[in-house]
């Protein structure tokens, strides 16, 4: 048995030199690609960035606490985003929160284009989920730190293979929640449909998707916070905001520096996340 063993160890496949070939090749051969890929995206989200930093504090805080009125109904979740950002700003974290709004703004966007279509199809196509979903599974279950090494190869330091190695992590989550939602749909209301009628066209983007849309929405939520929790990793491959903070406390020890970092991430995932939660009405029982 110890000769098997070791016969066997002594054989190593060598998966790892001939992924590595193929990486190599892939990035020899469509470099061009990424680089303007590189440059046009990342100057994208650079003028975005620039532009939502002109835009004073004051005026952003109003704009968002408008926002989270509009979205909730409520005063409280007013009074939330106010304190919330003004600690934000005491803190001197404001530049770095605007460049990791744009960020998570970018790959929520990018995750959401991707995911929620895909979705559509395995809902309407079983086998295609059957035959992605081990894909989804990997992609859920390897480290993300590991998504940055060939990230960080095509597309350069900055915030493009931050973008993509986000993208990559979260993307699963829409198109797991959309498919749900879809396929799911009660079947008397799929049903009614098909006896007025409807195309299979009409059944989806009347019946269908309005049925889901409350799990599509809890995907789309999920994916922001998705998004949010890889700044840190983020910040490992050259992109700015609030985990560059987080990394720089944890290369110097710096205890002080790490908590504010950190208490600024936690305070913009609360505000997204009040804002954007599904506003659940209570309905007063009539006496």
């Amino acid at each position: 048995m110890d000769q098997v063993t070791q016969f066997i160890s002594d054989h190593k496949i060598p998966v790892g030199q001939a992924g590595a070939a193929a990486f190599n090749w892939f990035t020899a051969t469509f470099q061009p690609i990424f680089d303007f890929i590189t440059k046009w995206l990342g100057w994208l989200m650079d003028s975005s960035t620039a532009e939502l930093e002109k835009l004073p504090p004051l005026v952003f805080i109003v704009i968002v606490a408008a926002l989270g009125y509009w979205m909730q109904r409520t005063w409280q979740i007013v009074v939330l985003v106010v304190v919330c950002l003004l600690f934000v700003l005491n803190q001197g974290l404001w530049e770095a929160t605007m460049q990791t709004t744009v960020l998570v703004v970018y790959a929520t966007a990018v995750s959401l284009l991707i995911g929620i279509p895909i979705g559509i199809w395995c809902a309407r196509r079983p086998r295609v989920y059957v035959t992605i979903s081990p894909l989804l599974d990997m992609m859920q279950v390897i480290p993300t730190f590991v998504y940055l090494i060939p990230a960080l190869v095509l597309f350069g330091l900055g915030m493009v293979p931050a973008l993509v190695a986000t993208v990559i992590f979260a993307v699963a989550l829409p198109i797991r929640t959309t498919y749900v939602g879809v396929s799911e749909v009660n079947k008397a209301l799929v049903e009614a449909g098909e006896s007025f009628g409807c195309t299979g066209w009409q059944l989806l983007m009347k019946v269908r998707i309005p049925a889901a849309l409350p799990t599509i929405m809890i995907g789309v939520n999920q994916t922001i916070m998705l998004c949010l929790s890889m700044v840190v990793i983020a910040a490992l491959v050259g992109a700015p905001g609030l985990g560059v903070s987080v990394v720089r406390a944890l290369s110097q020890m710096n205890t002080a520096l790490g908590i504010e970092g950190g208490l600024g991430i936690v305070v913009v995932a609360i505000v997204l996340d009040r804002i954007l939660k599904r506003r659940i009405r209570v309905r007063k029982a009539k006496t």
